[in-house]
């Protein structure tokens, strides 16, 4: 049951971002309470992606510009909802400077010296064949 609430929570989202940019936002308002309603008959989050996406005051659908004003002050990110007046505010994280973090895609792997490498450990088939080599 809870794989379903998941996925139709989702789906309502989805459909609500559709009707958000038609000729019914109303609607998208709609699936915003029901994907709400959904997540507390059967005790599920919402994931974060979705829970930036409405009003907690009033359950309406963030569109930008639209029902949603979003301004930068502070370090912080303030949304003011245009239909009830609720703001929320979030903390902007800096981002990671270049150099602490690795580049895309490579590992860094601490070097190891040639005598680590040179004793390593071999495994149970290798003594047999290292007899044989000797013989």
């Amino acid at each position: 049951m809870i794989r379903i609430a998941h996925e139709r929570i989702g789906d309502l989202f989805a459909a609500a971002a559709v009707e958000s940019r038609g000729p019914h936002p109303e609607l998208a308002h709609r699936y915003v309470r029901l994907a709400r309603r959904i997540g507390m008959r059967y005790n599920v989050r919402l994931p974060v992606e979705y829970r930036e996406l409405y009003c907690r005051a009033c359950s309406s659908f963030w569109s930008e510009g639209v029902t949603v004003r979003t301004r930068l002050r502070q370090g912080r990110r303030v949304r003011t909802c245009l239909l009830c007046g609720a703001t929320r505010r979030a903390r902007i994280r800096a981002a990671p400077r270049l150099s602490e973090r690795p580049p895309s895609g490579e590992f860094r792997v601490a070097p190891q010296s040639a005598a680590v490498l040179s004793e390593a450990p071999s495994g149970p088939g290798d003594a047999d064949q290292e007899s044989e080599e000797e013989e």
